[in-house]
Order: C-alpha cells, then sequence, then structure tokens
C-alpha cells in the first residue's frame, strides 16, 4: 500500500473543541479516504492470470466471491432502504478481507427494461442517455457510502461489449437439445449427425431419410429439439405495456407485475427457452445450495413436480393426451375438457352439433364454431386466477365432439372451460366429477353423469344424486372400477394406480410419467430497449443464427420507441415492434460463412427480456475485459468452481431480495447448467449461498381522501398526527419517492456521515428482518463514534490521547472486555450478525469511556480494526493517526486471547421446588459433583431444607442446581 497518508491533509475546525468528530470532519475524512481508496486501487482482487492478475500473495490467500443483485438505475436514486443489503455485504467482504481472504466484490448496472423505455416513449430521450445518467448518479450515491467495490470489474448490461455475450450464450442454447439419455445439453449438430446416420429416427417423419428433408422440414424438426425455439403458443399478452409477460411477471390477479395493466391469453410466435428440459435438474440440485428453505420451497412448488399417468383418449381416428394424478379413477371419468387455447379445439370442433346434443352444452349458440369463438374470447379476458377461483360459476361449452374413455369404451362429451389451463400438464383433462370439486360444479352445471368410484368414508352413500359436493379421498377403496382386463374393485389407491398404470402401458393407452407445473420461458418482448436477437430468417422463414463474428448485433437508432399505438383493455390488438419500422435494419444481406454466399435476410425485430443480462453477471465479473471468450476457464473455475462445500460451485454468498425466487434466481440457474453442460464453465449452480435481506419500511401518511402527503411534513401531537392541520393516518408500509417518505442517504450522509449511516442500517435489526425507519434514532450511532473519536483523539488539540503501556500492565477488567469482545464480533460478523457486531462495539467503547483516562494503546488499535469492516473511513483515520501506514482493510482482525474469554466465574442458581433460594459464583469448569457438594453446603440452602431428606437433585453446571426435597 501507498505510504501517502490522507490524514494529514485535515481541516482544522474552528468550534470550541476544534476536533471534535462532526458531520462536517465525517464529510472530509469520508471524501479523502474514498479518493485514496480509489487511487491506490485498494479493493482490486486479483486473478490468478490475465489483465486482472496482481500481487501472488493475495491470489494465494483462499478466496470468496461476494455479490449484491443486480441494481436497476432508477432515476430517482436511491432512497436508505436501497443500500442495506450492500452495506451488509460490504461490511462482510471487508471482514472476510481481514481474515485472510482474497475478496471479489463488485457492482454493476441491469440497465435494460421498460422503465427506461417508456421514460424515451413520454420524452423523446433515448433510453441509453438517461439510463447512463441514473447510473453516473447511482454510483456517485453508492461511493459516497465507502463501498468497497473492485471498479475494475463494474459494467453494464447495456454495454454492447457486455451484451455480446449475451447473445453468444442465447446462440449456445439455440443451437443446443436436451439429450435425455446423457441427461444434459448437447450441440444440436450431434443431433443432426444422428438423424443423417440413421441412428435416430426422425420424428414425424417415419421412413424418411434426414437427406430427403426439406431446409424447412429439417428445421421444424430442429426446432421440437432446440433449447431455444420460436413457437404459435398461448400467451400473456398485455398490451398495456405492448408486450408480452412471462407467467412469472404476471400478478396473481392477472395483471402485469410493471404498471399493473391487464393481461390476457392470446397466440402469438414468441421465442421460448426450454427450462422444463431441466425440471429435474432444477429440484435435485437445490439440495445441495446453501438458501433459505423458504426460498427453496417456492422453487419447488413452482416447478410442480407430479406423478401419474398419460392417458390417451380417442377421438375420430386422432387422440387427446390427458395427464392425471388420479389414474385409478379412470372408470369415473364421465367427460373431457380442454383449456379454450387448446390447439386441438379447432380439428375437433364440427361445423354442426351432433344429433341429440343437449342445449345447455351449446350455450345458446347456432353452431359449435360459434360456440367455441365466443367462448374463447370470454376466457381470453380473465386472468389464470379467476379462471381457477374455486366460488365462481363453473362456464363452458361443447365443441361439438365425443371421446373414448379407454377402460370402458364409453363415448364422453369434449368441452373446453377457463378452469382448465394450458399452464398446466397438456391443457386437457379428464373430468371425474365424484372426486374433483370442480368436475362435480361443472357437471351439475350442465347435467352431466357423476360416477363413484371412490367409496365414502363419511356415511354420505355411494350414489352421487344424492351429494352436497364431491368426495375425493387417499385413503378410501375403489369401487365400479372393472371391465374383462381389470379389476381395480377393492384396492386402495397406491396400489389401484400401480395397477392401472401397468394397464395402460400394457394395452398401450398410456404410460405412467411425471408432471411439471413449470412451463417453458417466454423469451421474447415486443420492445425497444433490449438486447436484440442474434437471429435472422431467409426468404423461407427459416431461422439461422449470426456467426460469432458479427456479434454484438447492436440496437439501431429508431425514431419511435413506442409499439404501435394500443388500447391497454383490448385483447385483440397486435404488437408492432419499434425495431420493425427501420426497414434499413431489418432487411439486410448477409453472408454467413455457411458457404451460400450473400443471401437476403429479415432480422428477428423482438428484443430479448429484461432478465437476460442478469442470468450470467456473475461470469462476466470474474473477467470483464476478455474480448475473446465468455470467461477464462482458470479464472471461473478459481472463483466459482466446485470445491469442498461446494458442491456445484457457485458465488460464495449472493444478498438480494427474496422477491426474485421463481424469476431471476430460476432463470440463471438454468443457463448456468446449460453453460456447464456444453463445457464453458466448471459451475453447474450460479450462486452457492443466498441470503435475503428484509426491507427498511417507513410510515406512510394518508389524508381524508386516501392520498399520502409528505412525511417530513407531518407534525405528531397527542399521539394523532397532522399534516397542515388536517389530520392524516399513519400506517408502516414501503418507503417510495410516489409514497412521499423516502429518505435519501444523501440526506443522512450531509447530517451525520456515511458511517453513522453504515452502522444505524446495520444495527437496526437482523439482516434478514424489516424494519421501520426512524431518523430520530440515526443520532444514536453517530454518538457512538463521536465517544470511539474522543477515546483515541483529544477533541481541542487533536493529538492521540493513547498510552503506550505493555499489555501486562492493563487491568484485566480492560481485557476481559477486550477479548470478549474480539471473540464475540469476530463470531457475529462471521454470521452476518452485525446488530449485535455493534452492540459488542458499543459495549467495549462505553466500558473504555467509563473506565477513563487514557486508553492503552493496543486496546484502541484493537477497537479500531474491530469497527472497522463497519465505519470503514473513521477507522483508516484513526488507523493513522494511531501511526500505522498500511491500509486497515488488509490487516489483520484481531484474534481473542481465550484466557480472557472465559469468565473466572459463573453465577450457578440454587433451586428448591422450584424457587430461587441461593446464587454461588463457581469456576465455569466445576463438575456437577462438586457443583451439588457445594450447593448442599451453602448457608441459604441448608435453612430453607430445614433439615428435611432430599429426594433428587438435578444438576446443570455450572449454572443451575435443582433440588427436590423428600
Amino acid at each position: 500500500m501507498s505510504e501517502t497518508n490522507p490524514a494529514a491533509t485535515a481541516p482544522v475546525s474552528a468550534d470550541a473543541a476544534p476536533h471534535r468528530y462532526t458531520a462536517a470532519m465525517a464529510a472530509d475524512i469520508e471524501a479523502r479516504w474514498q479518493d485514496f481508496w480509489d487511487a491506490e486501487e485498494t479493493y482490486a482482487a486479483p486473478n490468478p492470470k490475465g489483465d486482472l492478475a496482481g500481487d501472488p500473495e493475495l491470489v494465494a490467500r483462499p478466496k470468496k466471491f461476494i455479490m449484491d443483485m443486480f441494481p436497476y438505475p432508477s432515476g430517482a436514486g436511491l432512497h436508505v432502504g436501497h443500500p442495506l443489503g450492500y452495506i451488509a455485504t460490504d461490511v462482510f467482504a471487508r471482514f472476510q478481507r481481514m481474515t485472510g481472504h482474497n475478496v471479489l466484490h463488485t457492482l454493476g448496472f441491469d440497465a435494460f427494461g421498460l422503465p427506461a423505455e417508456q421514460y424515451a416513449v413520454q420524452t423523446g430521450t433515448h433510453p441509453r442517455v438517461s439510463t447512463e445518467a441514473n447510473m453516473k448518479n447511482m454510483v456517485s450515491q453508492l461511493r459516497r457510502l465507502g463501498l468497497g467495490h473492485d471498479r475494475r470489474r463494474s459494467f453494464a448490461t447495456i454495454d454492447p461489449e457486455y451484451y455480446k455475450w449475451t447473445q453468444w450464450i442465447f446462440l449456445r442454447i439455440f443451437n443446443s437439445w436436451y439429450d435425455e439419455e446423457a441427461g444434459k445439453a448437447r450441440p444440436i449438430d450431434e443431433l443432426v449427425a444422428r438423424f443423417a446416420s440413421g441412428e435416430r429416427e426422425v420424428p414425424g417423419h417415419a421412413g424418411r431419410a434426414w437427406s430427403a428433408l426439406s431446409e424447412a422440414e429439417r428445421a421444424d424438426v430442429l426446432g421440437e429439439f432446440r433449447l431455444a425455439y420460436a413457437s404459435d403458443a398461448p400467451v400473456n399478452w398485455c398490451p398495456g405495456l405492448g408486450t408480452v409477460l412471462a407467467n412469472e411477471e404476471v400478478t396473481a390477479d392477472g395483471r402485469s407485475e410493471r404498471g399493473n395493466f391487464p393481461v390476457f391469453k392470446s397466440k402469438l410466435r414468441q421465442w421460448n427457452m426450454r427450462i422444463t428440459a431441466y425440471a429435474d435438474r432444477l429440484l435435485d440440485d437445490l439440495d445441495e445450495l446453501d438458501w433459505p428453505e423458504a426460498i427453496k420451497l417456492q422453487q419447488r412448488n413452482w416447478i410442480g413436480r407430479s406423478e401419474g399417468a398419460r392417458v390417451d383418449f380417442p377421438v375420430d381416428g386422432e387422440r387427446i393426451t390427458v395427464f392425471t394424478t388420479r389414474q385409478d379413477t379412470l372408470f369415473g371419468a364421465t367427460y373431457m375438457v380442454l383449456a379454450p387455447e387448446h390447439p386441438l379445439v379447432e380439428k375437433f370442433t364440427p361445423a354442426a352439433w351432433p344429433e341429440g346434443t343437449h342445449q345447455v352444452w351449446t350455450g345458446g349458440h347456432a353452431t359449435p364454431t360459434e360456440a367455441v369463438a365466443a367462448y374463447r374470447a370470454q376466457a381470453a379476458s380473465k386472468s389464470d386466477v379467476e379462471r381457477q377461483a374455486e366460488a365462481k360459476d363453473k362456464t363452458g361449452v361443447f365443441i361439438g365432439a365425443y371421446a373414448t374413455n379407454p377402460v370402458n369404451g364409453e363415448r364422453v362429451p369434449v368441452f373446453i372451460a377457463d378452469y382448465v389451463l394450458m399452464g398446466y400438464g397438456t391443457g386437457a383433462i379428464m373430468a371425474v366429477p365424484a372426486g374433483d370439486q370442480r368436475d362435480f360444479e361443472f357437471a351439475r352445471a350442465f347435467e352431466l353423469p357423476i360416477r363413484c368410484v371412490v367409496e365414502p368414508t363419511d356415511g354420505r352413500g355411494t350414489d352421487p344424486a344424492t351429494w352436497e359436493n364431491a368426495f375425493g379421498s387417499y385413503e378410501a377403496k375403489i369401487m365400479n372400477s372393472s371391465n374383462g382386463e381389470i379389476s381395480l374393485d377393492g384396492l386402495g389407491v397406491a396400489d389401484a394406480k400401480e395397477r392401472m398404470t401397468e394397464w395402460l402401458e400394457r394395452t398401450g393407452t398410456g404410460k405412467g410419467t411425471v408432471n411439471f407445473r413449470l412451463r417453458d420461458w417466454l423469451f421474447s418482448r415486443q420492445r425497444y430497449w433490449g438486447e436484440p436477437f442474434p437471429i435472422v430468417y431467409d426468404e423461407d422463414g427459416i431461422a439461422h443464427s449470426l456467426p460469432e463474428s458479427m456479434l454484438p448485433l447492436e440496437l439501431p437508432e429508431v425514431e419511435d420507441y413506442s409499439p404501435r399505438t394500443f388500447d391497454p383493455e383490448d385483447a385483440d390488438t397486435r404488437p408492432e415492434t419499434p425495431l420493425s419500422r427501420n426497414e434499413d435494419w431489418v432487411n439486410v444481406t448477409l453472408d454467413l460463412g455457411d458457404g451460400r454466399g450473400p443471401r437476403r435476410f429479415r432480422r428477428e425485430t423482438n428484443t430479448m427480456p429484461n432478465w437476460a443480462g442478469s442470468c450470467w453477471y456473475e461470469l462476466r465479473y470474474l473477467d470483464p475485459h476478455n474480448s475473446e471468450r465468455l470467461v477464462d476457464p482458470e479464472i471461473e473455475q478459481y472463483w466459482m468452481g466446485p470445491r469442498e462445500g461446494l458442491p456445484h460451485g457457485g458465488v460464495d454468498l449472493y444478498v438480494g431480495g427474496a422477491e426474485h425466487a421463481v424469476l431471476h434466481l430460476l432463470y440463471a440457474r438454468f443457463w448456468s447448467k446449460v453453460l456447464f453442460d456444453l463445457g464453458h464453465v466448471s459451475s453447474a449452480e450460479p450462486f452457492h449461498k443466498l441470503f435475503n435481506q428484509g426491507m427498511i419500511q417507513a410510515y406512510v401518511y394518508r389524508d381524508a381522501r386516501g392520498i399520502a402527503v409528505p412525511a417530513a411534513e407531518v407534525e405528531e401531537r397527542d399521539g394523532a398526527y397532522y399534516h397542515q392541520g388536517e389530520k392524516v393516518s399513519r400506517l408502516l408500509g414501503k418507503m417510495g419517492k410516489s409514497l412521499k417518505n423516502a429518505v435519501t442517504p444523501d440526506e443522512i450522509c450531509a447530517e451525520y456521515g456515511a458511517d453513522t449511516l453504515r452502522l444505524y442500517e446495520m444495527a437496526m435489526g437482523p439482516l434478514d428482518v424489516s424494519r421501520p425507519w426512524d431518523t430520530r434514532a440515526v443520532v444514536g450511532q453517530f454518538r457512538l463514534l463521536q465517544r470511539l473519536w474522543r477515546n483515541v483523539v483529544d477533541e481541542d488539540s487533536g493529538e492521540v490521547t493513547v498510552t503506550d503501556v505493555a499489555e501486562a500492565d492493563v487491568d484485566t477488567d480492560t481485557l476481559r472486555a477486550v477479548h470478549k469482545a474480539i471473540d464475540g464480533v469476530r463470531q457475529d460478523l462471521e454470521g452476518m450478525r452485525f446488530n449485535t457486531a455493534i452492540a459488542k462495539v458499543t459495549e467495549l467503547n462505553n466500558h473504555l469511556t467509563k473506565v477513563g483516562g487514557p486508553v492503552p494503546r493496543t486496546v484502541a488499535e484493537r477497537l479500531v480494526l474491530l469497527v472497522a469492516p463497519l465505519a470503514p473511513h473513521v477507522a483508516e483515520e484513526l488507523w493513522r493517526k494511531l501511526g500505522h501506514t498500511d491500509s486497515v482493510v488488509h490487516h489483520d482482525f484481531p484474534v481473542a486471547d481465550p484466557a480472557y474469554v472465559v469468565d473466572e466465574t459463573v453465577t450457578c442458581v440454587v433451586q428448591i421446588k422450584g424457587k430461587v433460594k441461593a446464587r454461588l459464583e463457581v469456576d465455569p469448569g466445576i463438575s456437577e459433583g462438586d457443583l451439588e457438594k457445594a450447593a448442599l453446603a451453602d448457608e441459604k440452602v441448608v435453612a430453607a431444607l430445614g433439615g428435611a431428606g432430599i429426594r433428587k437433585v438435578i444438576v446443570r453446571a455450572p449454572k443451575l442446581v435443582n433440588i427436590v426435597p423428600a
């Protein structure tokens, strides 16, 4: 480290105590040390090789890769709730450096997305201009907090040299397929070779050689295997945002997570990621991750693994396939239901109603085509939650076709109904109304048969005509379920399911299988401000990947950033993307290097979702300036490779909000596994340890209209709250600009300094618990720093007041307080219990203040080192004043002397009949026998017993003796 001493340039205040620690002094100290850290690259984490290679001694240390979730550069800047996690990871990273680790801790920006684009639509400002301005402001705010980031490694997802590799990864996924036999992704060329050699039959083209297929036919076949593929499928269409949304971006009430616009079901051609191929691995590998159980549970539920059977119901030479977890009730299936969006609906809908069709089944329409069209329009306007609401009336319409129940040959009518979703199973169900409440209600509404196949155990009898609701049980026996080939009667559910599965497989009418709730990831957005797809289409509409030499494919300039004019409430609108209006960019002549020379192509005019760039950013932090490859293998292995305790590798600590459980976290895991399968990385998981920080909340004050009023202008009088003389309500909630209760870190830094803000946010409570902000309480941590300062520096002269006494001459009580603090703070920082670490520092500081007189140098130095991870600026300043020329950042953290950590005596409570009768000061290591003897010999105990006999003595050395008299 440099010998430069920034402390020497500290200004002298002219007040009564010119060297008192004030806000002005804190601001000066903090600015100087931040400049020093930047100039000296104090937080630079060396790689084992490459342009970031540095101090070999540092590289030889154990490593720690510590990450925060990507921030989005908001135009509103930061409020004090935003840096909670950033301060926490900074404290932890500083502690790890001081305990001998090579620490990588840096921060970039997730900068693509809708907010900047919506601002561009409103103002005409290019999204890059506003985004870069926002980033500049946030960088300044974060720097002021003294965060120890390796700034050489910072980047934004909008940097072309970054999204070049996002596009490169997309092409690796596009040019891969999931080999179920190998259990991993393989290059698509290997599949093509198998088709070409005849090793594998071409699906859908039985008997035809691969060479006999046209280019378009081959493209269609490969599209069924590629991990990234385009398809016409039902999507979540949000006219209000002008784009489609992934399932994870739609709220429970069927509106967009951003903007709260209505979301409709519509069929559009979109890019998808085949994340479902990894469902089992995404589930299984959760067991090896050090994540909160609540997050693991959310992912397990979202993936939704269930075991059952697929059953084929013949329909006019075709078939409808259903997935069911209750194949044992197949004899009770009396009708079928398809999701309104099911692709087979058109195929099976006839021109006219079959003879004898019940009037209630038709919905009052003259033809099945009319009925189906009308019902589909009705269903498209509802959210998935609304469609599946238990309390709502069941609606639907007969499509005019019948299927055949494979176990009994019965013809069963086929309906469409909105309570069946394409997003689960096959989008079709066999309805067993006796055993499912929704089916029961539908059957009653449409006068359909209800057959009892599970013997009721509640005394209701076996005639469903007398029932008020369905009866479903896994404990009951099966009945009314036999034909000439199979009988389930009298079997329990488990045995019946097994027997039915065997029969289905033997007869070729079904198969035991596993189903997942997880759907493929919708990967297209009809917006401008996102990564362009590195895909072009030839004149036959066949998709081709751009060669790597053409990456990055950069966004072109456009005159209008908005999608085509749309009505947020109109499900029939269709997207027109901003990119599609730049004809010169869309229609190009390219030589793709495939030996076919220059050809005309049309570019993909959708863009990638804002999640794309954050699926792999941990890898870019490792090797941010590598223009030749995604990441150097040796560097990736060093920082993220598997090792003891990290069987799948990954980041050592990842801190962020719990709201990303099934968005970013699931997507990033998928990308990591694909890159791992293809040999590009050694880590199959991106983040080994995950920690979810809580939220800093603030009181929201609302007037009689329910409108938020500025919290800073509210007065409290006699337990009530008033704004401009009018009474207002108060409720604890989020902090934000729109709620008029935001407090910026700049305000607190100006009034108290960044170190005070850091201490206050860490002292508010456990990191994983939400806590209310109270500006009035910040001063408590400011006073702690003032007392710390006074224990080292004379406020009048500015001179250091510590004494150079030998350790042996320091009083025992102080040594004991120091080493207990060291031991406790070390454990708390390692466990991320920052609030209790601060409490222990405060206790030691108060002890020194109470003892009075000059503080021994060895004690003061240890105290400063304890404070260093938490309040780094003042720690650096005091460290220099104490005569050191090195930075505290890489100085060893103090180690406690065990002799002073253990108490000389502890208090043992002696109880008789559960009531305390005596307290004994005993050796902490006293044996149970000796403690019993001491307790029975105590005068107060003898007197309390009064000569009574003793039936039992319970000893819990060294703190409790419980005596039970005879």
